[in-house]
């Protein structure tokens, strides 16, 4: 049975957002991830309404799949301090705003650090700051992304997403991405028992909530708890397993984004071996 996948990679809106529509088909890509402003934070480029309806309809005449907008890597939404908490808010708010001039598509963010709170803390202050911000007029949804679990990150275990996914009045409007070098340098094992792991998500999440994947490779062992992403076949994952990944069919429909370190050729490279896999 065919596995239906949408691959890309991470563009910025910063260069427009029908750039980025024309970008990601050059490398053969069917869908992409674009950072809402810089990644490291600051103020987001004014936002042409005629040039997101420009790569809507570049979006519909291509054949896209939905797109993963991701926010800002300094985005904290249980910051200890509360001037970074209340700028992080109003960074979010901001950004699913902008979102509706792209309707349908997913928005993505990591968790946060807890930063010596507690993870009971930082789940509650996330589940907050969601609630303050999901309206039920929104027609984007919102992803927690599974995380390594470094230093205080909160999302490091399935249960730490399900507690926040429970706190939060409009559910609805929250999935989970799936990053497989997170999951892996959390101590889940996609590699020896990529079942054992989805059953694990399936039991404590819910697949149907699973909405995107992170495809990347890992150049550390499973549970080091690093975040060190590798292009596909040469981590600690390995190839074999990533095809395992790629063709499983509890993910198919799923848009698969790569976060691999390359250039253009490197992701036109993975972009066409994940095709040739699960085409």
């Amino acid at each position: 049975m065919r596995t239906v996948m949408y691959i890309g990679n991470h563009l910025s809106a910063s260069k427009g957002y029908a750039a980025m529509g024309r970008a990601a088909a050059a490398l053969g890509a069917n869908t992409f991830a674009f950072f809402t402003r810089n990644p490291r934070g600051g103020k987001a480029k004014e936002l042409i309404p005629e040039d997101a309806a420009e790569l809507m309809a570049l979006l519909e005449r291509e054949g896209f799949g939905t797109l993963v907008a991701h926010a800002p890597y300094t985005m904290n939404l249980c910051a200890a301090k509360e001037d970074v908490r209340r700028f992080s808010l109003d960074m979010i708010a901001d950004d699913l705003v902008r979102m509706e001039h792209t309707p349908g598509q997913y928005y993505n963010f990591h968790p946060g650090s807890h930063v010596g709170q507690g993870t009971k803390e930082g789940v509650a202050l996330i589940a907050d700051a969601l609630n303050r911000v999901l309206t039920e007029e929104q027609h984007t949804t919102v992803l927690l992304e599974t995380m390594a679990g470094k230093g205080s990150e909160v999302g490091g275990r399935f249960e730490e997403l399900r507690e926040i996914l429970d706190r939060v009045r409009l559910g609805e409007k929250l999935g989970v991405c799936f990053d497989t070098c997170h999951v892996w340098d959390a101590g889940y094992d996609i590699a020896g028992d990529l079942d054992g792991v989805l059953e694990e998500f399936d039991r404590v999440i819910g697949l149907d909530r699973l909405k995107a994947v992170h495809f990347n490779d890992s150049m550390n062992p499973c549970g080091s708890h690093k975040d060190r992403h590798a292009c596909i076949g040469e981590g600690c994952i390995g190839l074999e397993a990533m095809r395992r990944v790629a063709v499983h069919p509890l993910l198919a429909g799923r848009p698969f984004i790569l976060e691999t370190p390359n250039d253009d050729a490197g992701y036109r490279r993975e972009i066409a071996l994940v095709r040739e896999w699960t085409e």
